[in-house]
């Protein structure tokens, strides 16, 4: 009733599936999982805005060569229109997207970007956990052997450094704007408590407010020549190590600021393709699946 065995991509639709004819001026790439973790590169039209047009290309995979291959069967003067691409800093991406669309503009996605000092920030925040966890510990045994009731010693919120650690994860990914009281609270003594965390938080916050707040290339320049010498004064490894990212993919992540693009439309329908995935409980035929999804997106 689908028309799915007479389907005209149905022998390679488990390896690669072309719809050249919705190729964009502005594109995006992204890989995602379709079923049982096994990867698929998804190539999607920015100007279709995840309706039907949105899939230019799904391709098992995300070994360049490969994905350059099956790209390559879209007409050269196709590819050769597009002007901007989206994408993360994986270099297999970045490759794929300078062989194949020669003249179109990497964009590295600023997301990504933030996404790295916020899981920076969480591992400080993790380190001291599990040292409030092996004190705490200590402290009980301690008290065990002289026989002596254990007591844990109290911040101003009520909680142990354990726990104010442990439920301060969510505010931490939060700009203060938007803390509620408690949040707000908590923080304070959080960072008085730990006075490198405030540090890490707000290198956090000034790499995020670099993007949001600035729209000229020259002037985002300035301010990561500032936030550079701040996370050098600082000391934190694994700050200094998205520092040295952030140089590595600079031309990338500059181009940002040309038109503020962001790979938020790939992510938006990769979360589509998990939607779909889950209202059909999984995918057991995975040539069906994609039958059924470009139907709808391609």
């Amino acid at each position: 009733m689908s028309d799915f065995k007479e389907w005209d991509q149905l022998d390679h639709a488990q390896d690669w599936l072309i719809f050249p004819e919705n190729m964009g001026r502005r594109l995006s790439i992204d890989e995602v999982a379709l079923s049982q973790g096994e990867l698929y590169t998804v190539l999607t039209n920015k100007k279709a805005k995840g309706r039907a047009g949105s899939i230019v290309a799904v391709i098992a995979g995300t070994k360049a060569d490969t994905v350059i291959a099956h790209l390559k069967k879209i007409p050269l003067d196709k590819r050769r229109k597009v002007q901007e691409i989206t994408l993360d800093m994986a270099p297999n991406m970045k490759l794929i997207a300078r062989t194949c669309f020669t003249r179109a503009t990497q964009v590295i996605d600023r997301f990504h970007v933030q996404k790295l000092a916020i899981e920076a920030l969480q591992e400080i925040r993790i380190k001291y956990r599990w040292e409030a966890i092996d004190q705490e510990n200590e402290a009980i045994l301690k008290a065990r052997v002289n026989k002596e009731d254990y007591h844990p010693k109290l911040l101003l919120t009520g909680e142990t450094h354990k726990q104010i650690l442990a439920r301060s994860r969510y505010l931490l990914y939060k700009s203060p704007e938007k803390w509620t009281l408690k949040q707000n609270i908590r923080a304070q003594v959080l960072f008085k408590e730990y006075p490198d965390l405030k540090k890490a938080y707000w290198l956090s916050q000034e790499l995020r407010q670099v993007f949001r707040d600035n729209t000229k290339k020259n002037v985002a320049i300035l301010k990561l020549a500032h936030w550079y010498e701040k996370v050098e004064q600082s000391g934190f490894k694994s700050f200094a190590t998205i520092m040295n990212t952030v140089k590595i993919n600079y031309d990338g992540i500059l181009n940002y600021f040309e038109n503020r693009s962001t790979n938020a439309s790939a992510e938006s329908f990769n979360a589509k393709i998990k939607a779909f995935r889950s209202q059909f409980r999984g995918v057991r035929n995975v040539a069906f699946f994609l039958f059924r999804l470009t139907k709808i997106y391609a």
